[in-house]
């Protein structure tokens, strides 16, 4: 017997069914999905990502800023999954002082990132959060592609 590691082939996944049923409120009108069913595969878990670099870099105050870091971060993220937008089934996003304008300015860019995937999602108005200039932090669970 060799030392060799012998991963089990998979078979390919199935699409994450998305719902936005007739008795509640069509969220797909805004970009996401208000029910996402997942057949059993692997799952990740995403910590909540913030506007930290790996070099460093100090945290801008601006929230657009900070939003397109978190962006980077979640991108980064799907990379070492092997994943794309499409196989996020949940996200949280966590917002200093939230309102309809810093609402806007941070749906446009997590928008643009999920490049027309529409998971499950919950946009959550936080007084702090782990930084004492952190303004948005967001969290995925992502189905692990075979």
């Amino acid at each position: 017997m060799s030392g060799e590691n012998k991963q089990e082939e998979r078979p390919m996944h199935l699409p994450i069914t998305r719902l936005n049923p007739e008795a509640m409120p069509d969220a797909g009108k805004v970009g996401y999905s208000q029910i996402s069913i997942v057949e059993p595969e692997r799952l990740a878990f995403v910590s909540g990502q913030v506007a930290w670099t790996v070099d460093g870099v100090a945290t801008p105050d601006a929230l657009d800023q900070q939003t397109d870091i978190v962006v980077q971060n979640l991108l980064a993220a799907l990379n070492a999954l092997r994943a794309q937008p499409h196989d996020i089934v949940q996200m949280r996003i966590y917002v200093v002082d939230l309102s309809p304008e810093t609402q806007g300015i941070a749906m446009e860019r997590i928008a643009t990132f999920l490049e027309g995937a529409q998971p499950s999602l919950t946009g959550i108005g936080v007084a702090a959060l782990a930084g004492p200039n952190l303004k948005i932090e967001v969290e995925m669970v992502v189905r692990v592609p075979a």
